[in-house]
């Protein structure tokens, strides 16, 4: 037995044992059921139905096309297919007329045996009226006539997939809850009173016998409590870690004179978040323990230059920092803005990347091991083995959920208590915040710097593009430069690629040689070469495939051109359109879509033309899209709940969120009664606050 399997309560054995235990999951049927629900009976217990069907019981006379109905019928014929492709009939009798049952595909003299003119069978399928013939194809249930009682009024619809029908599956769902024990109560009895839940045992009795639509509806009594039942056990284990890390020692470090001057060699002064953001930062670094804190703000909100003042801060404290960006052209962005203000304090800074070799890299590695260098920006290479720090105590992790757990610990583990502070231009919703960064401390910012030019947003039906290149080529021709974005929106890379070729190939009749191509399938090497060269000028245009190729800024880029603007999320597009706009030039965002327009597409992108608030807009996004991934938040390093939706249950984040607060405050050892329950409740999801799972910082 196993540590793992030793710490679980035995309460819950029964629904941790492999689905292969359940009855009818043998070989052939245990991989589907796993593909559509997990390995462990839990799993399928946690599946819950998608809709229902609701069965009346009928007569010939009174059937209604489109229904699913129920008849009991004489079996009056059999007609079998007179040539090759039809389908075989057997044709029944209830008194007030036929109804035909129809079955294709190689069906045959097995349900003349199995069903003989002159017996009575109970039938239910779905109707469809021909004039005046009943039909019914392929019927979902067709018993002796006495067995009526078997066919379910209501039928809960499960996740099917080939091999695995729903009828199938709701078997191993029903034995899976038969295994399920009624378990210490670990709410908290006035919450479960005031919101009318039901007890956990019951909640799932309800899930998988649902007596009508409301019972699947995620805001019905049992799936909120399931729902924050999965909310509470996420929240405890972030809640956990979070102290974890605040308990961890970290250098401390007090902003002094150097930093200060930093400050005052700025050409601008901050903003009232960025002063905001960099005090809270401060008091993190000065308090004596790990720092693990989110700095969230739109593109170009200025999150660098609070990144630089911290790094600033170190270097005067006698400490080492590194900044890691997931591109070796966002680092090389980063190094060109951090190191002429930090080098004019005597500070010097190392670029290091995948591009360095032999003696210019070993010389890099020097200064960062005997101290000579204070800052280190780079890419991955920055974790590499042999990449040694002197006194490294603060890490910035630059749109950290481009990094995998792993790869953010080994730069931090270069250094003692290392403090963390991660950077994301992906604009979560306040809503939703808690269950994607709850063990981090978050600070925002979320004002413009002056002098970012507006950039004028328009949405325009595709048949208008050769109007919108014809624009183009002007503005090109007056010094522009522009982006054109062409996404996968195709199931084949290959088409995709064909599609932003073609558009490149077309573009280059129109405006010559100017017209770069990037997409993910290049060589390192290659695409850094035409960012470059886009960088530099040398390129009017930039079509890209993807939304990663262009973290990049080009302040003399001031168009953006979105196609299939439709199938994007709205914070990508949003962050999209914040690559223009960073120049003196006047900028402008094509949104091209394939007419006719959604009214919900249609109200998205009428928000993206109202508004530039990051925030704001992924809010309204969440309101208008519902469930689903609407901000590409699997991207962010969300969590995949499995009973929490968290669009529909976004008010029990937070309730959840200061639970796991107050029963940590109240009992940290969890060693009271309901301390003891609510192990059984993380056991239960498995969530642990030292699993890697869903780790921001």
């Amino acid at each position: 037995m196993s540590i793992l399997t030793a710490m679980r309560p035995e309460s819950l054995f029964p629904l941790f044992a492999a689905i292969s235990t359940l009855k009818g999951v043998g070989p052939r049927v245990a991989p589907l059921v796993e593909r559509l629900a997990g390995p462990i009976v839990r799993d399928v217990l946690f599946t819950a139905p998608q809709s229902l069907i609701r069965r009346t019981a009928t007569t010939a006379a009174l059937a209604q096309d489109g229904q699913v109905q129920t008849f009991v019928v004489t079996i009056d014929a059999h007609l079998p297919p007179q040539r090759s492709g039809q389908p075989w009939r057997i044709r029944g009798w209830d008194d007030t007329g036929f109804v035909t049952l129809v079955w294709f595909k190689g069906h045959g003299p097995h349900l003349e045996r199995q069903h003989p003119v002159g017996a009575r069978r109970a039938v239910s399928g779905k109707v469809e009226r021909f004039g005046s013939e009943i039909q019914v194809a392929h019927p979902d249930y067709m018993l002796e006539a006495e067995r009526i009682d078997e066919i379910p009024a209501i039928e809960p619809v499960y996740p099917a997939t080939a091999g695995l029908p729903s009828r199938t599956f709701r078997k191993f769902a029903l034995e899976a809850l038969s295994r399920a024990q009624p378990l210490p109560e670990w709410q908290d009895a006035a919450w479960m009173a005031r919101e009318s839940l039901p007890p956990w045992r019951e909640a799932f009795e309800r899930l998988h016998g649902p007596e009508g639509e409301i019972d699947l509806s995620p805001m019905s009594a049992a799936r909120r409590r399931l729902a924050y039942d999965e909310l509470l056990a996420h929240q405890l284990a972030l809640a956990q870690r979070k102290a974890g890390k605040r308990a961890q020692p970290g250098p401390r470090i007090v902003s002094g004179p150097l930093a200060e001057a930093a400050e005052k060699a700025l050409p601008f002064r901050l903003t009232g978040a960025q002063v905001r953001a960099l005090s809270e930062v401060r008091g993190d670094l000065a308090h004596g323990e790990r720092m693990s804190r989110l700095l969230q703000g739109d593109v170009g909100s200025g999150k660098t230059v609070v990144a630089m003042l911290a790094m600033a801060d170190a270097a005067g404290a006698g400490f080492q920092s590194a900044l890691m960006a997931p591109t070796e052209i966002l680092a090389r962005q980063h190094y060109e803005t951090l190191a002429p203000p930090l080098e004019a304090q005597g500070l010097a800074v190392v670029l290091l990347t995948g591009r360095d070799k032999g003696g210019a890299r070993a010389a890099k590695l020097q200064k960062l091991a005997d101290g000579s260098a204070a800052v280190a920006v780079g890419t991955h290479a920055l974790f590499q083995d042999d990449v040694a720090f002197k006194s490294l105590a603060l890490t910035i992790i630059d749109e950290q959920h481009r990094f995998g757990v792993n790869e953010r610990r080994r730069l931090q583990e270069k250094g003692e208590g290392v403090h963390l502070l991660a950077m994301s231009a992906t604009p979560i919703p306040r809503t939703l915040e808690l269950t994607v960064f709850g063990d981090l401390d978050v600070s925002r910012i979320d004002e413009k710097p002056p002098g970012r030019t507006p950039v004028a947003t328009r949405a325009a039906p595709t048949p208008r593009v050769p109007e919108i290149v014809d624009r183009l080529r002007s503005a090109i021709e007056g010094g522009a430069q522009a982006f054109w974005i062409c996404p996968l929106v195709s199931e084949s890379e290959k088409v995709d690629l064909r599609a932003a070729e073609d558009r490149a190939a077309d573009l280059r009749k129109v405006l010559g040689s100017r017209v770069g191509l990037v997409h993910g399938q290049m060589p390192a090497a290659e695409k850094d070469a035409v960012m470059q060269a886009f960088v530099d000028g040398e390129v009017g245009v930039l079509v890209a495939t993807t939304v990663v190729e262009v973290g990049v800024n080009v302040p003399n880029a001031s168009i953006m051109v979105i196609e299939h603007a439709d199938r994007f999320g709205l914070a990508q597009l949003h962050q999209l359109r914040g690559r223009v706009g960073r120049g003196m030039r006047e900028s402008s965002c094509v949104l091209l879509y394939d007419p006719p327009l959604s009214e919900v597409a249609q109200q998205r992108l009428d928000i993206l033309r109202r508004s530039d608030d990051g925030f704001e807009i992924a809010e309204k996004d969440l309101e208008l899209r519902g469930g689903g991934d609407p901000l590409g938040l699997k991207q962010s390093g969300f969590p995949a709940y499995r009973l929490a939706d968290p669009v529909a249950h976004r008010d029990l984040i937070a309730v959840a969120a200061d639970d796991a607060r107050l029963i940590l405050a109240r009992d940290p050892a969890l060693a009271s009664p309901r301390g003891e329950a609510v192990r059984t409740l993380q056991a239960l999801f498995d969530w642990k606050p030292a699993s890697g799972l869903n780790d921001a910082g």
